[in-house]
């Protein structure tokens, strides 16, 4: 007996999908913007702040990059709610998303920071700059547009790990699919349109902060050199 698709019962729950697709829009730009502002601020006290803080962050990135995003996922919404800290499914997906967002991105930046020269700060330094004005101007703008591919890759990753969050019900895309799938009965054809959308979502935020790097990082990033050449070749 052969398999025949039939998508128009699918189809016909749109809504649930649409509303699924604005949900992990929502957490993904959150969680990137809320990440970021983290990372960020996590350098800056790696730099700036004496070792018992660099330990502190040291601790936490190790923390969250080794351990599941799942069961981060689980501490926050269930281990919070048991110390009186009750959170929607929305905002612990969004809360957990931020924080491990947050420790890979510093990560990443790390690398950038130590890729400029020692001597770039000491010049910096022999103007009369501030260190908070050295790390801001000579080094950490040049470091995120150096690291900013990576940046790209991991924010693109973390928006497809929003799928976790449906365990915790919270009703993103994974979760709304899943809910079509068990009202039509219709597996397959809900979740190839589920992988279309997640595709789709996922070429189109690389191509949103292909952009940004290009207007954000025009000369110091390299991505602008890229793209020279490619209307040169």
């Amino acid at each position: 007996m052969g398999f025949q698709f039939q998508f128009e019962p699918v189809i016909a729950e749109w809504h649930l999908i649409f509303e699924g697709l604005l949900l992990t829009i929502w957490l993904s730009l959150g969680a990137i913007v809320l990440g970021s502002a983290l990372a960020v601020v996590l350098t800056a006290a790696r730099q700036l702040c004496g070792r018992a803080v660099g330990v502190v962050v040291e601790a936490y990135v190790e923390l969250m990059r080794n351990t599941p995003f799942l069961v981060q996922l689980f501490l926050i919404f269930f281990g919070l709610s048991g110390l009186g800290l009750r959170l929607s499914a929305a905002e612990a997906a969004l809360l957990a998303m931020t924080l491990n967002l947050a420790a890979y991105s510093a990560e990443i930046i790390r690398a950038g920071v130590d890729s400029i020269h020692k001597s770039q700060r000491e010049a910096g330094l022999s103007l009369a700059l501030t260190r908070r004005q050295v790390l801001q101007h000579v080094v950490l703008i040049p470091a995120v547009a150096k690291v900013w591919p990576a940046l790209s890759s991991q924010f693109v990753l973390m928006m497809l790990a929003s799928s976790i969050c449906s365990f915790i019900s919270a009703q993103e895309l994974s979760g709304a699919t899943s809910i079509v799938e068990q009202r039509t009965f219709r597996s397959f054809e809900s979740y190839i349109v589920a992988t279309v959308l997640y595709l789709v979502l996922a070429l189109a935020l690389k191509a949103i902060l292909g952009i940004v790097g290009r207007l954000a990082f025009p000369r110091v990033s390299g991505l602008a050199r890229v793209q020279t050449k490619g209307e040169t070749a």
